[in-house]
């Protein structure tokens, strides 16, 4: 495994390994003798059932942090190895780390939130003031959002196979840990769709997905709110979504057929322009109607 290798950064930070330098770790009596720490999956709040082989709940798991896999404003995400020592028992897995109320950026906030509501009127008041606590309570409303987005697309994938998106391991505050989507032999993440260079009936295959994807989100009422070729993934030819803290109920949010008609401008803007025809008008009154919106 390349350690520390950067893959598709946005913002020029610099890695840190979570709890700082290795030799420092090994002081500490309780840290395992492998690893930077046990897993961190007692406690936290985990994904659907049945969960994929793969998943380690072993209590004798260890994390290791392997490097940064994307930076961007609003989270980060890093590769980690999650194994029980000395055996063959070994998952990869996408640390996505939402930043805090004092690094995140909240410009695009508003319209997402709407239709958003919590129960009590004193976190409310301070997320719309924008208080440091309220940006808090919006980091926590992202990740627990993307959590249970992933969570319900996960299941109906499961089920009728028309969308993919990564497997939600676990949630603790504002850290979701999901499946890695990549090579885990090798640590190297599947590209983009942006980065995809299809023959004809590969583009036509790929935009069936999409549109099977768009159909579910549809159907289910919520829109992805951010959907564009740089946040699909593709990998063993078929299509991962990902990046899902924006998902819009397109019922609740007034604005919700706006986010469906821009999800599919985005996409099918992409796939025009590499040759292929769709119909995005047609697509798109057929997502208002399964959505009820029309």
């Amino acid at each position: 495994m390349r350690r520390g290798r950067r893959k598709f950064d946005d913002d020029d930070l610099t890695f840190q390994k979570r709890g700082g330098p290795g030799p420092q770790l090994k002081e500490d009596p309780d840290l395992p003798d492998t690893g930077d720490g046990w897993s961190t999956w007692d406690g936290a709040l985990h994904g659907p059932v049945p969960r994929p082989d793969w998943v380690r709940t072993e209590h004798a798991a260890v994390d290791t942090e392997l490097g940064m896999l994307k930076t961007g404003k609003e989270a980060d995400v890093y590769l980690v190895r999650r194994e029980v020592p000395d055996t063959d028992k070994v998952s990869m897995l996408a640390a996505k780390r939402y930043r805090d109320g004092d690094h995140r950026l909240f410009h695009r906030d508003a319209g997402y939130l709407e239709g958003r509501r919590v129960r009590r009127s004193r976190e409310m008041r301070a997320m719309t003031n924008r208080t440091s606590f309220g940006k808090e309570m919006i980091a926590g409303q992202w990740a627990m959002a993307e959590f249970g987005a992933l969570t319900h697309l996960w299941q109906v994938g499961l089920e009728s196979g028309l969308v993919r998106v990564p497997y939600p391991v676990q949630l603790i505050g504002t850290e979701l840990m999901m499946e890695f989507i990549g090579d885990w032999e090798t640590g190297e993440a599947a590209p983009r769709l942006a980065q995809v260079r299809a023959d004809p009936d590969q583009l036509a295959d790929l935009w069936r997905q999409m549109a099977d994807a768009l159909s579910v989100l549809a159907r289910a009422q919520v829109a992805h709110g951010d959907l564009s070729p740089y946040n699909t993934m593709v990998h063993e030819g078929r299509l991962v979504l990902i990046d899902l803290p924006q998902i819009v109920d397109v019922v609740a949010n007034p604005q919700g057929g706006d986010f469906i008609a821009r999800d599919v401008r985005n996409v099918s803007a992409w796939f025009t322009q590499r040759g292929l025809k769709v119909d995005a008008d047609e697509l798109l009154e057929r997502l208002l109607y399964e959505a009820g919106l029309k």
